[in-house]
């Protein structure tokens, strides 16, 4: 499927740019262990979780979501700033997209936009992006497409085919088509047949430096 060059980038967060699965890991298991359920393996983790607490723990908890997204969260700000690593290559490639002075960077991110502004400051790469939206600063959280509108906001960009959605899940993809972005896969593993209904990504990558090399050769 081809693409157009972009003229702006709006980047998933975790385990697009960053790697954080241990530490959701740990806390969301802290969580289920405190609310009596079971604990889940990190395999189960990585395929189950995508919704942004805020949309996942009504279901998972029933009427103990509030009491469960504060044990999550306590348990998830204990460690995550130590933890956090960045992907191999993104800082590489962020700072070769910001250098090209034409691009449009932003974040939309179903992590909490508080934790997630700390760990881009931590991290040295809240200069990168023009905003950085996380899970609650919009009306709606992903794959709602109030999240993307609202970092487009200040940007005179409208959604379109210019402006890329990259992340490494179905959500990322079906927000992506919900706001009318070009959905981006990035990681290694190549898209399975029906694996993204409705929201097939017009372009994967196996990675930032890849990515990267996609945009320069457009």
């Amino acid at each position: 499927m081809s693409v157009i060059r972009p003229r702006a980038l709006l980047f998933d967060w975790d385990n697009t740019l960053v790697d954080t699965w241990e530490t959701i890991h740990a806390a969301l298991n802290r969580t289920l262990t405190a609310m009596g359920q079971t604990p889940w393996t990190l395999e189960e983790t990585r395929i189950r979780v995508r919704a942004s607490a805020r949309d996942a723990f009504p279901t998972l908890f029933g009427d103990r979501a509030e009491e469960a997204t504060d044990i999550f969260y306590r348990a998830f700000e204990s460690e995550h700033l130590q933890t956090l690593r960045e992907r191999d290559g993104a800082g590489e490639m962020l700072r070769a997209l910001t250098g090209m002075g034409t691009l449009y960077l932003a974040v939309v991110s179903n992590k909490k936009g508080d934790l997630l502004r700390r760990e881009a400051g931590h991290i040295g790469w809240s200069g990168y992006f023009s905003r950085l939206v996380g899970a609650t600063d919009a009306a709606r959280d992903k794959p709602a497409a109030e999240a993307v509108l609202l970092a487009l906001s200040e940007s005179g960009l409208r959604a379109g085919p210019e402006v890329w959605f990259v992340g490494d899940t179905d959500i990322d993809m079906t927000c992506a088509v919900a706001a009318g972005c070009t959905p981006v896969l990035l990681r290694p593993e190549p898209p399975a047949d029906g694996e993204f209904p409705g929201a097939e990504p017009h372009l994967h990558v196996v990675g930032c430096r890849a990515l990267l090399e996609a945009i320069q050769a457009l």
